[in-house]
């Protein structure tokens, strides 16, 4: 069954090339691992993949719209799923700023669908504000220093 997520829409404190060219090349994700974590991932220009908690999953670009989209797909995930980026001009004309959000389609049983669909809406949607609150110098909703320390701890980063 057909599962359709539209985030939230935020806007970006970065222009729309800017964003597309941070989240175009997928080995830009591996620089924000900690450094025990990078050996288990996997990046090219075009996907990434890594082995959790015994799952295989990947993400690759499937399309890309330069400073406008980018369409991602599963590449080896327990259930098939897209992803699109859209780096929208800020209605206004401030070319300084975008308009971000997300959709995300998934393929999914009855039980999936009521039991994930709520959480993934809330995690694309986490996305999205924590990008813009980053743009702006801000901590994401619900990070404080303390939790960055505890997390740091934690996992020994």
């Amino acid at each position: 069954m057909a599962m359709d997520i539209e985030s939230k829409h935020a806007v970006v404190s970065k222009s729309p090339a800017e964003l597309y060219m941070a989240f175009t090349d997928m080995r830009n994700f591996v620089q924000f691992l900690p450094e025990d974590k990078k050996d288990s991932v996997q990046a090219d220009f075009d996907s990434i993949s890594a082995t959790v908690q015994g799952f295989n999953l990947g993400v690759r670009v499937n399309d890309r719209s330069p400073y406008s989209s980018i369409n991602f797909k599963d590449n080896g995930s327990p259930f098939p799923f897209s992803l699109t980026m859209h780096f929208d001009p800020v209605p206004g004309g401030d070319p300084s700023k975008t308009d971000l959000h997300i959709d995300m389609s998934a393929e999914v049983s009855i039980m999936m669908k009521m039991l994930l669909g709520s959480k993934l809406k809330d995690a694309i949607d986490k996305v999205v504000d924590s990008l813009a609150a980053a743009s702006e110098g801000r901590m994401p909703e619900g990070m404080s220093q303390e939790k960055i320390d505890e997390l740091r701890k934690k996992y020994n980063i």
